[in-house]
């Protein structure tokens, strides 16, 4: 086994195991050229043994598989290492928690949290199936699926994944998870139908909390919980009927489905032979009962306005969970509202706390929400833009440490919902700062975080990025102060955090030092009140020696060891 602090390649530092399976171990390691964390597969050559060859080269099949995928739910290969003795697969390192870890902590998981995982379950598996020759994945499970931090997921384990081959009549020599897999898995030809019968059990396992192993007799999930859909019920039936041909026998009709659950229900289908008939009765009564109906609706409205107002006007003295709560009850009366959501953010940002717990309680409703939102209003815009602020300049680890790179892939996509709507309202003012904020994420996550283009960050790209952010410190002059501290403070940790990478592709130090010396001086004239914008304030004059003596030995180091 590789030890603890060894290097790899000259370049991959194992921090520590974090898995093992039967001839490979899993490690946490840091590249040390790039500053980023990977997952390095340990496989162990143990000797000639037939069962040993079979396994070694089963798991360097999965690896040179997985290569050749690209898709944001599944984790990317990006070196393979042989140096005889031992194969290290370098891929990433997936933040978050295992589905069967949430269950096993927060038993049965909401119906529309299950059927948005499933949704993009069946958009990663279409892409599997769509592969030429199809990629059959075989082990769909809780344990195999990664919930991250901004809510989306990804699928790990593809050691017994297989290329399907119309011609074998017997594809699996390793066999999936007893439960999850369908019948002909034990006895037969696996095809895409297998995987949906796989999916079906996972999802009725996330919904019930039975799992499938434990040898329960299947009973659909209405039985376990009264409270679910019909639809689901339906849903989950077909998947895991046991005959193939009486499934989905594709990814995209069930995804049609988990969107429209409401349609394949019994009631639905009653309902739309009833509607001919209402249509008469109620176009007579409909005159009679309009004034009525109106009076109704303005009173319901009235209602509702006043409950929403005094949700999201809660007192300033209120604690922020109860501030979270009473927002949250805002948004399910009008989930269309943006200022609630902004209010929650604030909230935030004053208890000076926005880690893992917060983006699961904030993602988890604005993602359930968003489908409602006016994408060319000023409120989505600015929204969005708050968002983006909060992962770049607050979010945290659960023990308060935080990383510049995982700020940055947080914040990407809401700076990017405004880069690229062309229906933006003119009345966005902070489009040029949030742009610039895009630039700075984009950049390092093209050169910096995607380790096969990192050789592109030339002195050229480096000197374009201070440029931007140079001319967008001019632009946000008429920003307010906390819009300005927020940038200041991003632009040092860039500077921080890039030294070495700038040093190494020649980027004059006096630009560098220039910049930060500008940025200083701006936040350090501001005057400022409130409380969020003193903490900033304080964190870039105080972090301003460091970081410029930082910057200096790294380029002193450098001459030095050049002579």
């Amino acid at each position: 086994m590789a030890e603890i602090g060894s290097v790899i390649d000259g370049k991959y530092e194992i921090l520590r195991k974090i898995g093992q399976g039967g001839m490979s171990v899993v490690y946490l390691a840091m590249d040390t050229h790039l500053n980023k964390q990977w997952a390095v597969k340990e496989i162990r050559k143990k000797g000639n043994g037939k069962d040993d060859v079979v396994i070694v080269n089963s798991l360097l099949a999965e690896a040179n598989m997985m290569k050749k995928l690209d898709h944001p739910s599944l984790p990317r290969i990006v070196d393979i290492i042989d140096n005889g003795e031992t194969i290290f697969v370098v891929m990433d390192y997936i933040e978050g928690e295992s589905l069967d870890k949430i269950l096993l902590e927060y038993g049965p998981q909401p119906e529309e949290l299950v059927i948005a995982w499933a949704k993009q379950l069946c958009d990663v598996l279409s892409y599997l199936h769509s592969q030429k020759p199809p990629i059959i994945y075989r082990d769909m499970k809780p344990a195999n699926i990664m919930l991250k931090p901004e809510g989306n997921i990804k699928i790990i384990d593809f050691g017994i994944a297989r290329e399907y081959k119309e011609q074998s009549l017997a594809d699996t020599t390793v066999l999936g998870t007893k439960g999850y897999a369908p019948p002909e898995q034990y006895s037969g030809q696996t095809d895409a139908r297998s995987d949906i019968f796989a999916l079906g059990m996972t999802m009725h396992h996330l919904l019930t909390g039975i799992d499938p192993r434990g040898g329960e007799k299947y009973v659909p999930v209405r039985m376990w919980n009264p409270e679910l859909s019909e639809g689901i019920e339906i849903i989950i039936d077909k998947c895991v009927q046991p005959a193939a041909e009486n499934r989905y026998q594709n990814c995209s009709d069930l995804l049609y489905d988990l969107e429209h659950p409401d349609l394949i229900t019994k009631d639905y289908k009653r309902t739309q032979k009833r509607k001919l008939r209402a249509f008469v009765i109620f176009g007579t009564l409909a005159v009679a009962l309009a004034a009525a109906g109106i009076t109704c609706r303005v009173a319901a409205k009235t209602i509702n306005n006043n409950d929403y107002e005094n949700l999201v006007s809660v007192s300033e003295s209120t604690s922020v969970d109860e501030k979270i709560d009473s927002y949250m009850k805002a948004i399910d009366i009008y989930p269309e509202k943006l200022d609630a959501y902004e209010k929650m953010l604030t909230a935030y940002e004053d208890d000076g706390t926005f880690g893992k717990k917060q983006n699961d309680q904030f993602l988890g409703i604005y993602n359930r929400n968003k489908a409602e939102f006016d994408t060319s209003s000023k409120e989505y815009a600015e929204l969005n833009y708050q968002i983006g602020m909060m992962y770049f300049n607050y979010y945290t680890d659960d023990d308060g440490s935080y990383s510049f790179s995982n700020r940055v892939q947080k914040a990407i996509s809401f700076f990017e919902l405004n880069a690229k709507n062309e229906n933006i309202s003119p009345d966005f003012k902070e489009k040029k700062i949030s742009d610039c904020y895009y630039q700075i994420c984009s950049f390092y996550k093209t050169y910096i975080l995607n380790s096969a283009t990192v050789e592109e960050a030339s002195k050229e790209n480096y000197e374009q990025l201070l440029d931007q952010i140079d001319d967008t410190l001019t632009e946000v002059e008429d920003s307010g102060a906390y819009d300005k501290l927020t940038f200041y403070n991003g632009v040092f940790m860039l500077l921080y955090d890039q030294r070495t990478n700038m040093e190494q592709v020649n980027v004059d130090q006096d630009k560098i030092l220039t910049l930060l010396d500008r940025v200083y001086e701006k936040a350090s004239e501001l005057t400022v009140q409130k409380e969020q914008s003193q903490q900033l304030q304080r964190e870039i004059l105080d972090n301003y020696d460091n970081y410029r003596e930082a910057i200096q030995r790294t380029y002193t180091n450098a001459e030095e060891r050049k002579q």
